[in-house]
Parts: structure tokens; sequence; C-alpha cells
């Protein structure tokens, strides 16, 4: 194997592909602007910074999506967990890293590899010939987005802002009920009733919750695409009533009648397990969202798999213009990986970054293609970003986006953990795939 692969961007994703590939005996040339120059969320000179939080989430690996898929990517050889687990600190049952020492362990593991090749500069286009892993995260711009523009069609989303996604198993249907607007279409919709009471209390909640920081590059632009729908509460106390829990023409069978206002819930996926919160962009932290948005009575013990998000975040169209193995339909050997392919959170963009190495290492050697079951978290994720999706937006790692189980599991902690289990197995049955083929 002689042939040299592309790597921009050394975030998560970037390092992590680097790292795999290098350790297979493929050259690796890494692009990043560091040392030399700095993005604006970015400050230190080491590679795989850790932008917000320390935190890799849950490593529970039977009752959490993140910690199974941490644990997925352990069973794959990632390097990027490997130095998680190594400079890992107290944090309940979270994995979470002193941030300097993890993207020192991960720099340092790059730079001793004599496979890779660091290049300090700003990459302005892909090559024309070879292979590229394009990794540059949610701040990509200059000349770089244009040229990613143009490879997958445009489609590029500068400001994202994302509501909520509840598993549909969660809602409390007692309180709720399927039908659309003046009976208008299939019945598609779950919409959450409530009374004058319950909006006053929800509303009252809702404008004194406490958001989440914004960085100053973000502050004046983030908003101008899409309003919050605190802030929209903000304009007045009725202004909610005529706009996302608008109740008109939604007749609620319990009164027969129109309910006071009326938040309406859409199917997210083909299997109808996950829904999202119409309308309900937000800026509230993630806490705050569940202790405020509870008060809607459909929702009093709803499990969030994605909480909302308002942020600077460039993501493809992935849908329309990447292939399961994150390569680009139009030129299949530049791959994508990173929040860039619309996964959101730390592991998921490792993940990327892992499974796109695994992926192109096969191409290189001539091997056949095969990919890791959607049963596992990172095969249903690279699924989720891949399938056709007009109402597309970044996703995370949780269990509704994994097929269902084969039976009928009523307990919610026994589901997952059979699912895990499945996973698991799954993923193990890939890396014995991929080593006798």
């Amino acid at each position: 194997m002689n042939k040299r692969v592309k790597i921009i961007g050394a975030g998560l994703a970037g390092s992590e592909a680097a790292l795999f590939l290098a350790k297979k005996g493929v050259k690796v040339t890494l692009y990043d602007i560091k040392p030399r120059a700095f993005s604006p969320a970015h400050k230190s000179e080491n590679f795989a910074e850790l932008v917000c939080s320390n935190s890799l989430k849950s490593d529970d690996v039977y009752g959490n999506a993140a910690g199974l898929l941490k644990q997925e990517m352990r069973v794959i050889g990632s390097e990027i967990i490997a130095a998680a687990d190594k400079t890992r600190v107290p944090a309940g049952g979270a994995l979470a890293v002193d941030r300097e020492k993890f993207s020192a362990l991960v720099t340092e593991r790059i730079r001793s590899e004599k496979n890779i090749t660091l290049v300090s500069e700003e990459v302005e286009k892909t090559d024309d010939d070879g292979y590229t892993i394009i990794a540059t995260g949610p701040l990509t711009q200059g000349k770089l987005c244009d040229e990613i523009e143009k490879l997958t069609g445009g489609g590029l989303h500068f400001y994202d802002a994302s509501a909520p996604i509840v598993s549909f198993d969660s809602v409390d249907m007692e309180n709720a009920f399927f039908g659309d607007r003046y009976g208008k279409g299939n019945g598609d919709h779950i919409n959450c009733p409530m009374n004058k009471e319950q909006y006053d209390e929800f509303y009252d909640m809702l404008i004194t919750a406490e958001r989440a920081d914004l960085h100053d590059f973000e502050k004046s632009e983030v908003f101008e695409g899409c309003m919050p729908v605190e802030i929209m509460a903000a304009r007045g106390r009725n202004t909610l009533r005529y706009g996302p829990l608008k109740p008109v023409g939604l007749k609620d069978p319990k009164t027969g009648r129109w309910a006071y206002a009326c938040l309406q819930l859409r199917k997210e996926d083909e299997a109808g397990s996950m829904y999202n919160l119409v309308g309900f962009q937000t800026n509230l932290k993630w806490g705050e969202q569940k202790r405020v948005f509870s008060v809607i009575p459909a929702l009093k013990n709803a499990e969030y798999l994605r909480y909302g998000v308002m942020h600077r975040n460039t993501f493809v169209n992935s849908p329309l213009c990447l292939n399961p193995d994150y390569s680009l339909k139009t030129r299949p050997t530049v791959f994508m990986a990173g929040q860039i392919t619309g996964v959101e959170g730390y592991v998921e963009s490792a993940m990327s970054g892992l499974m796109a190495a695994v992926y192109l290492e096969r191409k290189l050697s001539g091997k056949p293609e095969i990919l890791i079951s959607d049963k596992t978290v990172s095969g249903a994720l690279a699924k989720y970003i891949t399938t056709e999706n007009e109402n597309f937006q970044p996703m995370n790692a949780n269990f509704g986006i994994i097929p269902p189980l084969g039976e009928i599991v009523r307990d919610k902690k026994e589901k997952k953990r059979l699912q895990a289990e499945r996973s698991l197995a799954e993923t193990e049955k890939f890396i014995k795939q991929i080593k006798e083929n």
C-alpha cells in the first residue's frame, strides 16, 4: 500500500482517522491551521481540543447510547477513546477528561507516529487525485467552504437551530392525541394540549429559564436565521399561542374543542420511534429544557434523545451527498468526517472519523466494502445521516435511531440492555468480518 491520504483538520475526527490509518501503514499528511492560526473557538496549540465541556457523556454501556457508542469504538480500536480513558477525571457515571492532558496526549501520539506528516496551513481545496478526508469541523469557512459547497452541490448550513427530540415511548398519550390541523393529512402529528393554567405555568418558567452561553462571534448571528422559542415568548404572553403553540384546527378528543395552547410533535424517523418538538428551536441549557418542557402534560416523563441546540455549525446535506461509508457520491475518493457530516457531539465526531478511516483503508487495500450493521450506534448514526430526510438536522447517539428488537419488551431498561448486547455482538461480528476479508 503506497498511496498517501490527505486529512484536513486535526480535531477529534481528523485525529482519530489519521491515527487509525497510520497504524495500518498508510502514509498520512495531516493539515491543520494550528499553531500558525486559530479559529474563533480554539485556544490551545494541541490537536483534538475540547472546546466546550470536558465530558464525553455517560460511560454506561447498557443504559446509555453514548456509553454504548464509546464501547463500540473501543472494540474497533479508537485512539481517541483510549486517550480519554487514560486522562479521565472523576465524574460519576460519565467519562470526563482533563482536557489539557487529553489533547496533549492525542497530539503526542500524532507527532510520534512515523506515518503522519504534519502541515500547518489553511487548505483551500481538495486534490483532484488521491484520497482526502475532510474533517474541518463546524467552523469551516473561506475557500475550503466554497470547495465543499461545490463538491456537495451546496446545502451548507451555517447556523444550527435544532428543536429537541423525544422518544415516542416516553410521550404520555393519555394527555396527547394523534391528528393534523383541521383533519387534513394522515394523523401523523402528536398533539400535546394545554389549558390556560398549564400554559401560564409553562410560559412563566420558559421566559425565566437559564440559557446556554454563546461565543462572541455567534451572538449577533445565530438568532437571525431562526428564532429561539424563549426569545419569541419574551415578545408577549400570547405570542406562542399564535405561533408554534397555535391550537387552531386541533380538536382534542377528550373535550371536543380546541385547547388553549397545543404543542405538536412531528415524526423524526420512519419507524416512528422519535418525535421532534415542532417550532421549539431553543438555546436553553439542557437541564432547563427538560425542567421547563416537562410542564407540558404529555411530556411530563419525556425521554430526550436529543436536546435543542443553537450555535454556529457548518454541516452538509449528508442524505443527498454522502454514501454510508462517509465518501462523497460525486467524488468517492473524498470522505467527510466529524460534525460537518451532521453527527452531533464529541464522541459521535470521533466515531465518524474512525469509521471513515476503516472504510478508506479497505478501499486503499482493494478489499471488498463491509459496512457495520445499523443495529450498532455507529452504523445507525451513519444510516441516519445518509438516509433521505427533508428536515435533516444533526443527530447525536441515542437508542431511538437503532432498529427495534424483534420482540416487544415493555421494560425500558431491559430493552436498552438487550439492544446494547445486540449492538456489541454486531460490532464483534464486524471486526471478525474485516479481519477475515
